[in-house]
């Protein structure tokens, strides 16, 4: 009987519970509350296991359905991930190739796919942007790039097909000058809290309201990487920076690591992927460079002191 489960059936479960009942799940499937009930309840006996509990007013995941769960959003995504790739490769090869990329991912591993692409493809032009936060989905939602290389935000928009990537060490840091560094041991959080953090804001609305790694109720907000680095340099401030970038740093003694309570002493890694509009996926020149940057190094997870 389980190899009579369908998509259907995945996808009725997962939207009756997303959206709290049958009704609204039905809603969001445009189909009738009664075609997404009967789905349901043919998948929990084909499968043999009750999925929601219907004692209540309202349809609750029984322990069993909250696993299933996790299993049933895994097939989805992955049916949606093969159907954008045929779709991508079924495509002509792009005339033009335009991408967003997060300002904390390794610039080098950028320009190293970049090398390769432009041998692979010469007569693909590529246009490149670079951003922070969520203002590196923003230009992938409005058209204007066929994918972008992201950080993750606590709620990606639905429309949207993401693909990991790998992560990228964040460490905090500050001048060797500035106070922070002169404390030996773990700092605590009430001693950051009498200090400037220097902050990378967004350039767009995507992540209003929500603070990524800030300690500090005195904060500095910076709208470029590379003016939090200089700031940092000049003991303006500390604040997170990702390892590549200041390694050279670390080891010449311009900045020290700082030993911040709760945070691991080898960093924090910070998810990558690779975004696209699910209706729209890259063609063949794009699903190539999201291969190849798929390929690049795991990040290190010692810093150097």
């Amino acid at each position: 009987m389980l190899d009579a489960v369908s998509l259907d059936q995945l996808r009725a479960f997962v939207a009756s519970v997303d959206e709290g009942s049958f009704s609204a799940g039905a809603r969001k499937l445009r189909r009738a509350q009664s075609a997404v009930s009967e789905l349901v309840s043919n998948l929990e006996t084909q499968i043999g296991v009750a999925l929601f509990d219907r004692s209540g007013r309202y349809p609750k995941l029984t322990p069993a359905g909250a696993l299933l769960l996790i299993d049933a959003r895994s097939v989805l995504a992955n049916v949606d991930l093969l159907k954008a790739r045929a779709k991508g490769i079924a495509g002509g090869l792009e005339p033009e190739l335009s991408a967003v990329v997060d300002v904390l991912f390794p610039i080098e591993a950028i320009a190293e796919s970049a090398r390769e692409f432009r041998d692979r493809f010469p007569r693909t032009t590529l246009r490149l942007y670079v951003e922070a936060l969520g203002g590196a989905f923003k230009p992938v939602l409005d058209g204007r790039c066929s994918f972008g290389v992201v950080g993750s935000l606590p709620l990606m928009p639905g429309s949207m097909t993401a693909e990991r990537l790998q992560g990228v060490v964040m460490i905090m840091v500050a001048s060797r000058e500035h106070p922070l560094a002169a404390i030996n041991g773990m700092i605590a959080k009430s001693e950051l809290a009498k200090h400037v953090q220097l902050v990378l804001t967004d350039s767009s609305q995507l992540s209003a309201g929500r603070e990524f790694g800030v300690f500090s109720p005195l904060t500095w907000r910076l709208g470029d990487l590379f003016a939090k680095y200089a700031f940092l340099l000049r003991g303006l401030g500390w604040g997170g920076m990702p390892l590549h970038a200041v390694k050279q740093d670390l080891h010449e003694g311009r900045l020290v690591t700082l030993s911040i309570e709760d945070v691991p002493a080898q960093g924090l890694i910070l998810p990558m992927s690779a975004v696209y509009l699910t209706a729209t996926p890259p063609g063949p020149a794009g699903r190539w460079l999201i291969e190849r940057l798929r390929q690049c190094p795991a990040p290190e997870l010692k810093a150097e002191a």
